[in-house]
């Protein structure tokens, strides 16, 4: 795309002509799109055409973007054809007759058809071409009167030269002006889309006109939406599913602790590899959650295990990374070492490859260092954390317990209970 836009679109430069590179859909068709994608709608087209130009100039002015384009061209000739009522009432002629009469005669209509050597070809009928390129002769077609038959047109008509837009793009019965643009390897695409909507919103066009993404720009925001619903989800989930297996509802807490660590180390690895943000990489995020969340669990089961046997809470965090190291060291080996081919590929769908395989490579390989260290400070902490709570817990119960003894025994004796002797009782050795 590049090289297009540097050895091919300059010889096109001085025809006048518009020229914008876009990659080829994924989903067929022969239309392109391009990430950035924003469309401005209302019932005024002038209002637009102003809001279009604006919006256009802003993209120019953003560092990282290529092939701005604005889907309203203006400046195309036209003839702007008024009906005098008036006038066209007191000669018997009709605005439909009026309207008719151009569409035939500028436009042209089929009449019939023509067959020759098994084909068969339209005919159309229209007003020769001396009577169609300009204004005077335009003016000279007649068109049907109730009253005298046939008038020239430019008794009912007043006729204005101008300009306009080569198309009108209508959406939702309302016209519309697309703003597109590529970006450049590196440009964050959420950044650029911000700057336009805070630039056209700023216009304050009126309530009749509406602002919005579309294209692969609208299905970023929805995706990110679902992705963050589901990163929500999978916290819930695994969550549940580790207080089960460990019968505890702290150390499920401890070990999803090192999942948002790894976010980081994600994002490190995509600006580093110079790649994007997108579905494709934040799959990536939630494949290294899995990994890392595996790693966590070694750690933590193997020392609840030696804690049981009776070692000490430190010496069975030390004993358990050790013993836990290899496993570790394995499965991150073999996973990253698996994800290369990936990253390295250059056939069809290697974008998609390498959008997952550099955030799984980068942040796996950073991530490591982190879990084997911050684990078991994390487990410590919350160790401490419940054993301080259980200890404050006995404490207050001790203490309601002694303060309810000591009540009772300062109960006060009343005056007229009756003072009892001492019982002397011999034992079965003879003392007192």
């Amino acid at each position: 795309m590049a090289r297009v836009r540097r050895e091919v679109l300059p010889h096109f430069a001085h025809l006048g002509l518009q020229t914008q590179v876009a990659q080829v859909s994924a989903f067929g068709g022969s239309g392109g799109f391009q990430p950035v994608e924003y469309v401005i709608s209302g019932p005024d087209l002038s209002v637009l055409a102003r809001a279009g130009q604006i919006g256009e100039k802003k993209l120019q002015e953003i560092a990282g973007l290529v092939d701005v384009k604005s889907s309203m061209v203006s400046g195309k000739p036209q003839v702007g054809i008024t009906v005098d009522r008036a006038r066209a009432a007191d000669l018997g002629v009709s605005v439909m007759d009026v309207a008719g009469a151009l569409r035939v005669l500028v436009a042209g209509q089929k009449v019939s058809t023509y067959t020759e050597g098994g084909q068969q070809y339209d005919v159309q009928v229209r007003a020769e071409r001396t009577y169609r390129e300009d204004l005077a002769g335009l003016s000279q077609l007649t068109v049907p009167s109730a009253k005298l038959g046939a008038v020239p047109l430019e008794h009912v008509v007043r006729m204005t030269p101008g300009t306009g837009p080569s198309q009108i793009e209508r959406y939702n019965r309302k016209r519309q002006v697309t703003l597109t643009a590529n970006l450049l390897p590196g440009t964050s695409q959420a950044a650029v889309l911000q700057q336009l909507d805070k630039a056209v919103r700023g216009l304050n066009l009126g309530p009749d006109y509406t602002m919005a993404f579309a294209g692969q720009a609208a299905e970023q925001g929805k995706q990110a939406q679902a992705f963050m619903t589901a990163f929500l989800l999978s916290f819930v989930f695994m969550y549940l599913v580790l207080a089960a297996q460990f019968e505890s509802w702290v150390h499920p807490i401890t070990i999803l602790l090192s999942l948002p660590l790894t976010v980081p180390f994600a994002l490190i690895s995509i600006i580093f590899l110079r790649g994007s943000l997108n579905i494709l990489s934040q799959l990536g995020i939630l494949v290294l959650f899995g990994v890392v969340k595996k790693n966590a669990i070694l750690q933590i089961d193997h020392a609840n295990q030696l804690r049981a046997r009776g070692l000490a809470r430190d010496e069975a965090i030390i004993q358990a990374s050790r013993d836990r190291l290899r496993p570790i060291m394995m499965t991150t080996v073999a996973f990253v070492a698996g994800m290369i081919p990936l990253a390295t590929s250059s056939g069809v769908g290697a974008a998609t490859n390498r959008a997952i395989s550099s955030v799984i490579i980068g942040g796996q390989m950073l991530s490591l260092l982190l879990t084997l260290v911050a684990i078991p400070v994390i487990y410590s902490l919350f160790d401490d954390l419940s054993l301080a709570r259980l200890w404050g817990w006995a404490c207050a119960v001790a203490g309601g317990a002694v303060r309810g003894m000591a009540g009772a025994e300062s109960v006060p004796v009343p005056a007229e209970a009756p003072v009892l002797d001492p019982v002397v009782v011999p034992d079965d050795a003879g003392g007192r």
